[in-house]
């Protein structure tokens, strides 16, 4: 017989069926919008949900193509044919909740193809006879806690119908109606709830014609006495009467009233732990030994003041499942053809390797949330393939040859115990071992030592948070076809971790979170080609340059959240791989500066492949900022560097500007800093000279010949400086019309003709004197016309022609009454003091 996933069957599995499937993902929405918007789609199949909208109409908006649709929790107290528009495609109608009081003949008809009809919740007190009437296709009925009180419904033309689930009602009689035995897709009652406290032999009459392929559900209902022979000759899928008597004494009556039923799977117990104590009954189960059953479920809540052979009448079952319950020990128990056996939360403190060593077709041995506290050699189990101890408070020194017998061993979890040590090596009896789980238990010698070299079949292998140093780089040689490899929260010697994997060829998942990993080099992964998920979360990483590695080709999900990283380069999420579609960076103290556009805008423009984008938040201006990544405006730094670039530039120009004034006007600048230095009067310093003559060279000759003699060859003579004859040697030119001529001189003879006009050194040394014409402000300036100048060519020099304008000059004549005048005119200026 084929084994079947018993696991899930050990947690208890009372569901409410007052909010379905749909109902509960509906409500998942409901809390996210509000409850004025218009019916939402939720999937791209033609899923829409109206829930708790207060309507008491089907909104119009609803497209004809619909195929689910969620209208719980609304207000449709009477339903008739014209409430639903005509919707052929709808398949899925859940109604929970609507306060539905009255359905009235052929209400369904506008919506006769629906498979599923869900009306949990509503206070109903009328069915008319033909309301379900046209639901030819329907194939699952819920009726919740509709307050129905008889499986009596006018339901005949139900003929695909699959589940009827009317739990939580009042109904008193298990007994359906006659012509449901027609119904050859009926797969599944459920009973739940009910007030059924009487099981007769014509009651199940329906059920014996059916067949083999029924689930019953009748848990939690006061079964108070089945009559005997009630099920035989039935065969079940599955039953389901956990807390379904009102005592144990009702129990043991009822369990040995099912004699002669076939069942697969039988779940029997309790759900409330409501420990009782059962006084001098060992037998209170002998009545499961008249059934035939493959898989029993026992979730047990008894303790007994007694020994009780639990498992003595199942010895023909494939699979045997116990929870709860207090057993302090197992006794051999002869199982014929047991395969899997689940022992969990029994309070056992011995795992029962030795009474179970005679059990040749084992397969899988469950035995977790005990008090054990060593492991047992299991011998001779030659076709146990599954072990699970965890949580348990096994403390052992070595688990190396407990697994001798186990041949074909290939899952074995020690999870969740408190220490396990391992020996030189591990491989007695596990050399088929395919997984492997130490996760929350201390493991002593891993670290140190290589001690997988024969588990060269292993594929997963499991040591979080198991208190390891590895300090040995040899610690994982032997795993050449592991492919998923755990080991967060432990920690790496030096520079162990560098190649600690270099031999892990096959490596497609490695944990390695929570390992205070500073930073992970390439020499870790150069040999993880495969690798498709890397999960480095909670460590110290400030850079994860190695993304831009080719080896990281296939990588597919990447975990770096809560580690120190402020920006990522361009260059490696140009270079990330290909493949990547689960990238998490939250919880990373982020930079978001105008210097991490790119990365900030990679962030804006991938969140599809990021996980957690809302969680990723700059931490620029303080750890404790809520400011979203996601929210930074990226544009505002693109204003931010045209700014500076305008800015830089226009600085350039004024820079270069400013040179080449300097540059042009130095001298001028000079004089300045002579005045600010301290300008003193001529009446305030000796003069070497009486005046400057600023003159054209092309003019040399006249003022040789005539100003240079008559001046100073006069009575009295006065000394005048000629920057032709007076300047020093090895200073400027420019120093020298400065120190010497305009700063040396008394007054500054200006010799105007069109040569002065033309000449650009004139019209510096003019402009040079009119700076100290207006420091002084008296008449230093002594102008004489040489020859006639047109007024517009005067404009050429700076200040000259506003100076003709305010002030008086002197005319030169080659007439000798005028010439006269003109030495005697401008002999007394020169003379003259500023007064």
């Amino acid at each position: 017989m084929t084994s079947t996933k018993a696991g899930s069957h050990f947690y208890d599995r009372l569901r409410s069926l007052k909010m379905n499937f749909f109902t509960v993902s509906a409500f998942m929405v409901y809390f996210s919008i509000s409850a004025g918007e218009s019916c939402i789609k939720i999937t791209e199949n033609q899923h829409y949900s109206c829930m708790g909208r207060n309507l008491s109409y089907i909104p119009p908006s609803i497209p004809s193509s619909i195929q689910t649709l969620d209208f719980s929790f609304n207000v449709l107290k009477l339903l008739q044919k014209t409430v639903f528009p005509v919707l052929s495609f709808l398949r899925v109608l859940d109604l929970s909740r609507c306060q539905i009081e009255h359905i009235e003949n052929d209400t369904f008809y506008n919506v006769k193809n629906l498979t599923t009809l869900i009306l949990t919740g509503n206070p109903i007190t009328y069915f008319g006879p033909g309301c379900l009437n046209f639901l030819h296709n329907l194939q699952r009925l819920v009726l919740v806690d509709v307050g129905l009180s008889s499986l009596q419904l006018q339901m005949n033309n139900l003929t695909k119908l699959q589940e009827l689930r009317v739990g939580t009602n009042n109904i008193q009689s298990m007994s359906l109606p006659p012509f449901m035995s027609t119904f050859k897709d009926f797969s599944l009652l459920d009973l739940h709830a009910n007030n059924i406290s009487i099981i007769k032999t014509d009651h199940t009459a329906v059920l014996r014609e059916i067949g083999r392929n029924m689930t019953l559900i009748l848990s939690l209902n006061p079964l108070l006495y089945i009559e005997q022979g009630a099920f035989k000759d039935i065969y079940l899928r599955e039953l389901d009467i956990r807390s379904a008597f009102v005592s144990s004494a009702a129990q043991k009556a009822g369990l040995k009233s099912l004699y002669g039923l076939n069942v697969k799977r039988l779940m029997f117990g309790k759900y409330r732990c409501d420990y009782k104590i059962i006084s001098s009954d060992a037998h209170y189960l002998d009545g499961l030994c008249f059934i035939n059953v493959h898989e029993v479920y026992y979730y047990m809540k008894e303790r007994h003041d007694v020994p009780v052979n639990i498992f003595r009448c199942m010895i023909n079952a494939t699979i045997v499942a116990v929870k709860g319950g207090i057993i302090r020990e197992i006794a051999n128990v002869p199982f014929h053809e047991i395969k899997e056996l689940y022992l969990i939360s029994s309070q056992l403190d011995t795992v029962p390797g030795k009474q179970l060593s005679h059990l040749h077709t084992l397969e899988k041995l469950v035995f977790t949330d005990n008090v054990a506290t060593q492991i047992p050699d299991f011998i001779d189990m030659p076709k146990l393939q599954y072990v699970d101890l965890s949580s348990n408070q096994i403390t052992s020194t070595s688990c190396c040859s407990f697994f001798s017998g186990t041949p074909e061993l290939r899952y074995l979890n020690l999870s969740l115990n408190p220490q396990i040590g391992l020996c030189g090596f591990i491989g007695i009896g596990l050399d088929s071992l395919e997984i492997l789980d130490f996760h929350h238990t201390r493991v002593v010698g891993m670290g140190y030592l290589s001690l997988f070299s024969n588990l060269k079949y292993l594929r997963y292998l499991d040591v979080s948070y198991s208190s390891i140093t590895f300090v040995n780089i040899y610690c994982s040689y032997g795993l050449s076809n592991l492919k998923i490899l755990k080991m967060a929260g432990n920690n790496f010697q030096g520079d162990v971790a560098r190649y600690l994997f270099n031999n892990l060829t096959f490596l497609e998942h490695l944990d390695m979170s929570y390992c205070l990993v500073v930073e992970l080099y390439p020499s870790s992964i150069k040999n993880l080609q495969r690798l498709r998920l890397l999960n480095l979360r909670g460590n110290n990483l400030m850079t994860i340059d190695f993304l831009a590695l080719p080896i990281l080709k296939q990588l597919t999900s990447l975990y770096v959240d809560k580690n120190s990283i402020t920006s990522v380069p361009l260059y490696v999420l140009q270079n990330l791989p290909a493949n990547l579609s689960e990238f998490d960076l939250s919880s990373n103290p982020i930079d978001c500066s105008c210097s991490q556009t790119d990365f900030i805008s990679w962030i804006i423009q991938n969140q599809n492949i990021l996980k957690q984008p809302e969680n990723i938040f700059c931490k620029t201006f303080s750890q404790s900022s809520d400011f979203r990544a996601t929210d930074f405006d990226t544009d505002s730094c693109v204003h931010k560097k045209r700014l500076t670039i305008v800015l830089s530039v226009c600085f350039v120009t004024v820079v270069v500007l400013s040179s080449l004034l300097v540059y042009r006007f130095q001298f001028h600048l000079q004089y300045c800093c002579i005045l600010l230095r301290g300008y003193r009067t001529p009446a305030q310093q000796e003069c070497s000279y009486d005046a400057f003559v600023i003159f054209s060279s092309y003019d040399g000759v006249w003022v040789m010949n005539e100003l240079m003699e008559n001046l100073e060859n006069g009575v009295p003579p006065i000394q005048l400086c000629l920057h032709m004859r007076d300047f020093q040697a090895g200073k400027s030119i420019a120093s020298n019309i400065i120190d010497e001529g305009i700063m040396g001189s008394r007054k500054i003879i200006v010799v105007v003709s069109q040569h002065f006009i033309d000449s650009a050194w004139c019209r510096f040394e003019f402009e040079l004197a009119l700076s100290r014409f207006m420091m002084e402000r008296s008449a230093n300036i002594i102008i004489i016309i040489l020859e006639d100048v047109e007024e517009r060519k005067t404009k050429k020099v700076f200040g000259l022609h506003k100076h003709l304008k305010k002030n008086t000059y002197l005319k030169w004549s080659r007439d000798p009454l005028r010439k006269m005048r003109f030495w005697i005119r401008l002999r007394k200026a020169i003379i003259a003091t500023n007064q």
